[in-house]
């Protein structure tokens, strides 16, 4: 399995942003896919995941009500769609990909993306 993230940059405080996951491979209809990031100095935390077949999505407390998390089927890729961001936003992006939901979003997936990165302007 492979990943690769993209569309990372910069952004003013309030701004957005959208990051790409593409994903080949094997058949991702099985898959839970993730997004996380790690700031400059800290561990890298779970941002948000969602279940290929169902499109069920799951976010951090943090992002809530201004990230979104979709997928697009057809094209074997994740989007994270990042609205009103925030300084705090600022990180390297990963997008993270395994067949078991807790395993995704406890971070121990066993494919990762190279990251991305995002950097918020205040």
């Amino acid at each position: 399995v492979q990943l690769q993230a993209s569309g990372g940059g910069l952004a003013q405080a309030g701004g957005s942003l959208r990051l790409s996951c593409a994903a080949s491979g094997r058949s991702f209809s099985r898959e839970i896919m993730g997004w996380f990031r790690q700031a400059p100095g800290k561990e890298r935390t779970f941002v948000a995941a969602i279940t290929w077949s169902r499109g069920s999505t799951t976010y951090a407390d943090s992002v809530k009500g201004r990230f979104t998390i979709t997928r697009d089927n057809a094209k074997n890729t994740m989007y994270l769609q990042m609205n009103s961001l925030k300084p705090e936003d600022t990180a390297v992006y990963y997008c993270a990909a395994d067949r078991e939901f807790f395993v995704v979003v406890g971070g121990t997936a066993a494919y990762w993306g190279q990251g991305t990165q995002v950097t918020v302007s205040s």
